[in-house]
């Protein structure tokens, strides 16, 4: 008998008692390749020496200390190693305990920058649709995730969503990528002036998305537009990279890859590898002038922000990935993903979308894939294909509702940095085995 409220209250559990490299242990023995890094978390695997060495360092040194009465060496140097690697202007760091909080920050930001900045009206917040960005209440009414949000919905604020970048879902037939990425961009112009342009605080996007639709990359110039959008209508840009972030794409953010930078960033899992909870909010100079030349502060915080050993953990995850060149890494074992999944499922009749960039990939399930048409929702294929890749010593990351909240099914990939060749395409062999086999099931 369990006292646990686990997420499933009728699932039982194996218990995880080790972890080595890309692999979790059970306490029966069993082996678990950790092909999605639980939730794109494990960018280093499990047990990595030179992360817990830091960590045991500082809990000896100082385990915690609140941030209204101290900083910790720690903390400062995290964020300015963070503040050194990003892009344009964003200099400034807020350390917090996962991805729901910097999101929910991130939030609070954006309505502040613009009360300091006597623009008391700005109140509005846009979303896309398909979307994730946490759970607290102001992350859960930003994100597009229906059969999240449905239950929570009355308590939740007035959130605008409009339609994703998802190619294979929403771009014409004929249409190129430089067209769709003009139309699906002018959704945000249009809503912004259905809204009143003066009334608007942000524009908050995953850069390439996550759970809810499975590795959804941005087409063409998508962001570009975006961004422009943003930057005539003086709304912020507020991208997260909870999930896609901090290498996962093969570039320290995804974000790189678009040639735009955001007003704000939220990174969490990545950050620190999964061995302590941590999270951050980098925010352009801009936001940090206004909070310093208006009320000299930022209204909010948590308990453990800035937990001193939480940034030695992410400290050693970010200087590892440095030193052992894991970028590169990333880059080729991402190819080798890509091809491998094309070569497993390209063909195959039931799947018709195979997507994502880095070790950050996804393939889509459909009942027919002509029309596209997906499996219906009480088959509940991406429970079965869990099940199965579970039982074949696989963790894969899948996810019902992919089209609309309700229908479609997907399979998410984000295995370790580390990972090597040869398990890629163990990998990928026990993926197909687990479709095929929980595809039998269902028909």
């Amino acid at each position: 008998m369990t006292h646990i409220l686990h997420r499933s209250i009728a699932a039982r559990l194996p218990v995880a008692v080790g972890g080595t490299g890309i692999e979790v242990i059970d306490a029966e023995g069993r082996r678990y390749i950790d092909a999605s890094g639980g939730a794109a978390v494990s960018c280093l695997g499990h047990g990595h020496a030179r992360v817990t060495e830091a960590m045991h360092d500082q809990i000896d040194r100082l385990a915690y200390a609140h941030t209204s009465f101290f900083t910790t060496e720690t903390a400062e140097r995290l964020a300015q190693r963070l503040a050194a690697d990003a892009p344009g202007n964003l200099d400034y760091v807020y350390l917090v305990s996962g991805g729901s909080e910097a999101v929910e920050a991130a939030l609070k930001m954006a309505r502040q920058y613009f009360v300091e900045k006597g623009e008391p009206q700005r109140r509005h917040i846009i979303a896309r649709h398909q979307s994730y960005h946490g759970n607290t209440l102001g992350a859960l009414a930003s994100g597009g995730n229906e059969w999240r949000r449905e239950q929570f919905e009355p308590l939740l604020i007035d959130t605008h969503h409009i339609d994703p970048c998802y190619a294979y879902r929403h771009q014409a037939t004929g249409e190129s990528d430089a067209d769709y990425a003009l139309r699906a961009a002018s959704a945000l112009e249009e809503r912004i002036l259905a809204l009143g342009a003066e009334s608007v605080i942000a524009f908050v996007a995953e850069t390439v998305v996550g759970a809810t639709a499975g590795a959804v990359p941005p087409v063409g110039d998508y962001l570009k537009h975006i961004r422009s959008i943003c930057d005539r209508y003086g709304v912020l840009l507020i991208l997260d990279e909870v999930m896609c972030g901090m290498g996962r794409t093969g570039t320290l953010h995804a974000f790189e890859q678009e040639g735009v930078v955001p007003d704000i960033l939220t990174v969490a899992k990545g950050l620190g590898g999964g061995y302590q909870p941590v999270g951050a909010v980098l925010l352009g100079g801009h936001i940090y002038d206004a909070f310093r030349d208006g009320s000299g502060f930022f209204q909010h915080g948590h308990t453990y922000i800035g937990h001193p050993v939480a940034a030695a953990a992410a400290l050693a995850v970010q200087d590892t990935i440095v030193q052992d060149d894991l970028l590169a890494n990333v880059v080729a074992m991402g190819d080798r993903l890509a091809a491998g999944l094309v070569q497993r499922f390209g063909q195959h009749q039931h799947v018709g979308d195979i997507r994502g960039r880095g070790l950050f990939r996804a393939i889509e399930l459909v009942a027919d894939r002509d029309s596209k048409a997906p499996f219906a929702p009480d088959r509940k294929l991406h429970a079965a294909i869990k099940q199965a890749a579970m039982a074949r010593g696989l963790m894969v990351y899948p996810m019902g509702g992919t089209i609309d909240g309700r229908r479609g099914d997907h399979v998410l990939l984000a295995p370790p940095f580390i990972v090597t060749p040869d398990q890629i395409d163990t990998i990928v062999e026990r993926l197909g085995e687990s479709v095929d086999a929980a595809i039998a099931g269902a028909l």
